[in-house]
């Protein structure tokens, strides 16, 4: 497993920043770092070793985290913040780094507290900028969440689910109930389903609205599979595709098609939506391409790197990010294309594979 790993990236960090512990309590980033999917739980990095690192959870998951984190020293007991943060001070910590971003202003007081005459240090993002750079296993549990998707979108073209006079929110059931059956562990969002001039809303929650000849019908949803989450929209057409449908679906897969094409390490991130969205503003309609190209995704549906104008940083290889652009014309109709894909030297790796070409049914 890649935890000790994992672990191992955050000491070296924690020494370059002077901390000789890192108290996490963020349940995402503990479980990043040790495994450990219960509701309660938090892990005292310590930098010098693993040997003093400590983790810690109550009675409930006494067997179970015996199982999911067999190499660290266990504490059960709780509240597990001011126990490990009380446990950094007698073990010699002399500063203390804290996830500033996840505690309370009352649980600051009691961890002030219980270091007594330690430095508490605020630490925010740290862990977070780990997983920025996602790791084997990490890519292996996003291609199963998409393929998982992928399955469950085929399924539901291929037995009729996408037909006239069906509800979104009929559709919506249906393709989160194939993703069940393809192994995820739930959908990663409450699933977009969007009808007609309900695909010109970039977020449009399922309704009763039917399906009607002609309508673009706008899908937007994932997988959730060993906690990792899929991203990916597909628009199509029920019935007939219109010129005017076409013409907007095309525009919309040039600029989807420029901003994977740049997707390339070292390439600066408000690169990538640049590439995307000029495609889209030379055509006439960028106002009407009002959010962010894509976003990293992981443990978390979003998460770093924001791939937008304002983005900062470049690319790395091993992030996985989404390229989502898509043009909205308000009570008529929308299109959103998108993929979820790793960065890699040369091409990107495309996980999801459904196609891209206008689908209609």
């Amino acid at each position: 497993m890649p935890h000790a790993t994992r672990r191992a990236a955050l000491r070296a960090t924690l020494r370059e920043t002077g901390l000789d512990a890192l108290l996490v309590t963020n349940l995402l980033n503990v479980r990043y770092l040790t495994g450990f999917t219960g509701s309660n739980g938090a892990v005292l990095v310590a930098a010098e070793s693993d040997d003093r690192s400590v983790f810690c959870t109550d009675g409930r998951y006494t067997e179970q985290s015996a199982q999911q984190v067999p190499d660290l020293e266990r504490v059960i007991d709780r509240p597990c913040d001011v126990v490990l943060a009380r446990w950094a001070v007698k073990d010699g910590a002399g500063r203390v780094g804290f996830e500033s971003g996840h505690v309370t202003v009352d649980g600051l007081d009691l961890l002030v507290e219980a270091v007594g005459g330690g430095e508490l240090v605020r630490a925010p993002g740290v862990v977070e900028g780990l997983r920025v750079v996602k790791d084997d296993a990490e890519v292996e549990a996003l291609r199963m969440a998409c393929a998982a998707a992928d399955r469950a979108l085929a399924g539901l073209i291929e037995h009729g689910g996408l037909r006239v006079g069906r509800t979104e929110k009929e559709i919506a059931r249906e393709l989160e109930n194939r993703m069940l059956d393809h192994g995820a562990a739930g959908p990663s969002f409450d699933s977009i389903v969007a009808a007609g001039a309900h695909s010109a809303v970039p977020h449009h929650r399922p309704t009763d609205a039917v399906v009607r000849a002609g309508d673009f019908v706008k899908l937007d949803f994932g997988a959730l599979v060993d906690g990792y989450h899929s991203d990916m929209t597909r628009t199509l057409v029920v019935g007939q595709a219109a010129d005017w449908q076409r013409d907007l679906y095309e525009l919309v897969a040039a600029a989807q098609a420029a901003g994977r094409a740049v997707l390339a390490p070292g390439t600066p991130i408000a690169e990538v939506d640049r590439a995307s969205r000029e495609v889209i503003e030379e055509a006439g309609y960028g106002a009407q391409f009002p959010h962010g190209l894509g976003h990293g995704v992981g443990l978390e549906i979003h998460e770093a790197p924001a791939l937008s104008k304002a983005g900062a940083g470049t690319l790395l290889p091993g992030m996985a990010v989404t390229v989502e652009p898509g043009v909205y014309l308000a009570g008529k109709g929308g299109v959103r294309i998108e993929d979820t894909l790793v960065v890699r030297q040369g091409a990107p790796e495309l996980l999801t594979l459904t196609t891209k070409e206008l689908v209609v049914v």
